[in-house]
């Protein structure tokens, strides 16, 4: 497998009274070019689980490999996909996408070649002198995922990217974030709270469950495409992730409950 996570868990402040188990027990196995989304409710550690496989952050325990190699730090062979895009305001959308490949110390002449080409590819050519400030939602996505790709990555990682966006542009984008995975053929990492979003994306669903994040299952998407919403299977497997993050959420609520009382009781 191309991304391996072997007993992977994360506490965060260990040893002290405000400790916070976040994930316990991943283990995980992607594909090299496979389509996978972390699906879960808010506070089921997904972007935790992100950031441990981009090596934003390091695992409190368990190992992380890609490709074979351990992941020790950050590195452009993975590239990170903000919920706010994480673009320079200061720079334009030219000097956004070239910023990577200068720190990486790329050569002048393959970074105009490259950024010619990522304007391009992306729609972006008429826009490259503008600001983020000035760009829509669904081009400053494109802006953010041209600068990732121009590293050529072998790993694209995206935090709920279609967050701030209104429903109509979030379907448009999730259309052509798949087209830019069919092109590009390298391995994606999505997180979403959407089900809908998950299925229409993805080869694989890992469904989360609350915390301490857990995996309570992966499910297969078996579905051709360009996938139809609308199609009866696709409703279908609708109806079968929602009762499993329903199941999921009832089994938490008694605890919640507890949680909540306990420190209400604390402060009375």
């Amino acid at each position: 497998m191309f991304v391996e996570l072997k007993q992977v868990f994360k506490e965060y402040g260990a040893g002290t009274s405000q400790s916070v188990h976040a994930l316990q027990d991943i283990q995980l196995s992607i594909a090299k070019s496979e389509f996978v989304c972390l699906l879960g409710p808010s506070g089921c550690g997904k972007s935790t689980l992100l950031k441990l496989i981009s090596g934003i952050e390091e695992p409190t325990g368990g190992e992380i490999q890609i490709d074979g190699s351990p992941v020790k730090g950050p590195s452009t062979e993975r590239g990170f996909i903000f919920q706010d895009y994480a673009l320079f305001p200061w720079l334009t959308v030219r000097g956004n996408i070239r910023f990577g490949m200068a720190m990486k110390r790329i050569p002048r002449r393959r970074q105009r070649e490259l950024l010619d080409q990522y304007l391009m590819r992306f729609g972006l050519a008429d826009s490259a002198h503008l600001y983020p400030k000035q760009l829509s939602g669904g081009m400053r996505q494109r802006v953010a995922i041209a600068r990732a790709l121009c590293l050529n990555p072998q790993i694209l990682l995206m935090d709920e990217p279609f967050a701030a966006l209104d429903a109509i542009l979030r379907q448009k984008m999730q259309e052509e974030v798949v087209r830019i995975w069919e092109r590009e053929n390298i391995t994606f990492v999505l997180v979403t709270h959407d089900v809908e979003e998950a299925i229409y994306m993805a080869d694989r669903i890992v469904v989360m469950s609350p915390r301490p994040g857990r995996i309570k299952e992966t499910v297969t998407v078996n579905l051709p495409r360009p996938r139809r919403r609308t199609d009866a299977r696709f409703v279908e497997l609708r109806a079968r992730l929602l009762d499993l993050l329903e199941d999921e959420k009832i089994r938490s609520y008694p605890h919640a409950v507890s949680q909540t009382l306990l420190q209400q009781t604390a402060t009375e």
